[in-house]
């Protein structure tokens, strides 16, 4: 799944090509991803024109000068490409923008990519983004992720998965910054003190500037929209690797709320 770093790499690829384009049509081929009436959604797209495109967490939300906002999640596997018009075309392209230079091509492999519009007055007060916390990179700080975890009973790992709690970590993040932070994935949340707090705030977002300096991550499919591939996964220090970078010791491969963790039993012994 995209992470942050990914999510904003696709943002700044896309920023460069589709600002001050048009939407002239709009091509829906599954409606299911659409989380709103499909009359109302293209409404609210065609004739517009993108103004910018920000983020919130993992999710895309493009600015239109109509005074409306697309918000996208790629969940799995979604891309965007930019391309000709009329240029691609494979059964798992599920929405067409049609703008006036290009074609803005929405696959989706999996399916479980969401979009929907909304105006400024509900963009932040409504699903999907009303549950949304700031990000490492947003300005959240050790004092609101302690008072959040120490609510929690499941572990740090499932914590801060959890998007309502700190937003922009996915699975292969989280084990870097528990590495890093010497913290045990199966740790209760709720012991996790205000300096392991600070430790995670600090190393995620030494971690997402790094890796969107690169381009993100690609382990199975990530490409941005102009299929570049992300090259954070050089960096990685423990998910899919074997062997701890300090200690040398084998690690650890244990299933943590149904999601592959990689930790070092010896470095994250606390």
């Amino acid at each position: 799944m995209p992470e942050l770093p990914e999510v904003e790499s696709v943002i700044r690829t896309l920023k460069k090509d589709i600002i001050g384009q048009k939407i002239i049509d709009l091509e829906i081929r599954y409606s299911k991803m659409i989380l709103e009436d499909i009359t109302s959604f293209k409404n609210h797209l065609i004739n517009a024109t993108f103004i910018d495109i920000l983020r919130k967490g993992k999710f895309i939300i493009f600015k239109l000068d109509n005074g409306y906002f697309l918000i996208s999640h790629l969940r799995m596997e979604g891309k965007y490409f930019l391309e000709k018009k009329n240029s691609l075309d494979n059964k798992h392209i599920h929405v067409i923008f049609h703008l006036s230079d290009y074609d803005l091509y929405y696959q989706d492999v999996r399916k479980f990519g969401i979009m929907v519009t909304k105006d400024k007055n509900s963009l932040f007060n409504t699903p999907p983004l009303d549950k949304v916390a700031n990000d490492p990179l947003e300005g959240i700080n050790e004092v609101d992720l302690f008072n959040k975890l120490k609510k929690k009973k499941n572990t740090i790992k499932e914590a801060l998965l959890d998007q309502s709690i700190i937003s922009g970590l996915g699975n292969i993040y989280v084990d870097e910054v528990l590495f890093l932070s010497h913290i045990n994935p199966k740790r209760c949340a709720n012991l996790v003190d205000l300096t392991d707090c600070k430790n995670i705030i600090n190393y995620s977002k030494d971690i997402f500037l790094k890796s969107i300096e690169l381009g993100g991550t690609t382990i199975k499919s990530f490409t941005s929209s102009k299929n570049h591939i992300g090259q954070f996964q050089n960096n990685l220090l423990v998910h899919t690797k074997e062997i701890c970078p300090i200690c040398k010791n084998k690690l650890e491969i244990i299933k943590i709320g149904g999601r592959s963790t990689y930790y070092c039993k010896i470095c994250q012994s606390k």
